[in-house]
């Protein structure tokens, strides 16, 4: 099971996605007589809220020219849990057709669902300033916002991922006295409901299915009764196409069995079921 390589990106791209919804949030300053003094756009960053604190704890008064700028927008991964709720069966598989090569099919089983949780930090000096960063994100959570992330470019999956808002809180960060504010501090809590894919398997594609049936065990050196064989119709059809089936059905009274490796019929073949039935039958013994 484990020992083989693949790397789907697919946490990577829920991050991407996250973070590019709010890579383009801008607001404005008026004077008192409503005049635009101001239009800026607010900066976006991955990293935890501390490390922003920190920076500005070491410049209080935001001079110096390696402090941050407020406001600003920060978020980080909190938590990565496994959702039993939205399992899927396990036996089920994406199936595709390898480029050009109709001979040659990818499958791939179904994936793992899994919730990713984040947090998201909206960082001012001024209370309208946050405000206005928060209204522009609030009304697109209802509670939910969807995006859809090209999950598997191999197989050509593409998924819905919801983006879930679960809470909002508010924090008033400040140091020295009750008057100078340091930073106000608006929280919001988000869960990604998204899939993990396991890796891409290829195999030849099956276009002949023959099975002989007998009427008796094979110690008995039983006689070839019937074949049933199933070909695609169209037998050009590849693995994606839309096709049906032709089954014919054969009668003999021979002890013979199909050999794959020739693509005749041959005794070799039959006593290679005889050895295998007998070294089953053995085992079970």
């Amino acid at each position: 099971m484990l020992g083989t390589q693949f790397y789907h990106e697919t946490i990577r791209k829920v991050i991407i996605a996250f973070g590019t919804l709010f890579n383009d949030i801008s607001l404005v300053r008026k004077d008192n007589n409503g005049t635009i003094t101001q239009s800026m756009k607010v900066p976006l960053a991955y990293g935890p809220r501390e490390k922003f604190l920190v920076r500005l704890r070491e410049d209080a008064d935001l001079t110096k020219q390696v402090a941050i700028t407020l406001p600003r927008i920060g978020f980080e991964i909190k938590n990565l849990s496994y959702d039993p709720i939205r399992k899927l069966s396990r036996v089920q598989r994406f199936k595709k057709v390898k480029g050009s090569n109709t001979k040659q099919l990818d499958t791939q089983y179904m994936p793992v669902p899994y919730n990713l949780d984040l947090e998201l930090y909206v960082m001012a000096r001024q209370s309208d300033d946050a405000l206005q960063v928060v209204e522009q994100i609030l009304p697109y959570f209802q509670p939910d916002y969807t995006l859809t992330i090209n999950d598997g470019p191999d197989l050509g999956i593409k998924r819905d991922v919801p983006i879930i808002l679960n809470s909002i809180s508010y924090e008033d960060s400040y140091d020295g006295d009750f008057v100078t504010r340091r930073a106000l501090i608006y929280t919001l809590t988000f869960t990604t409901k998204f899939y993990l894919y396991g890796p891409v398997t290829s195999a030849k594609v099956i276009k002949t299915a023959i099975v002989d049936q007998y009427t008796d065990l094979p110690d008995q050196s039983p006689k070839r009764e019937q074949r049933y064989k199933v070909v695609p119709n169209p037998t050009s059809a590849d693995a994606d196409d839309d096709f049906g089936f032709s089954e014919t059905t054969s009668f003999f009274q021979d002890a013979q069995g199909y050999n794959p490796e020739t693509g005749e019929d041959d005794n070799k073949s039959w006593q290679q079921k005889i050895q295998h039935y007998d070294l089953i039958k053995n085992l079970v013994l």
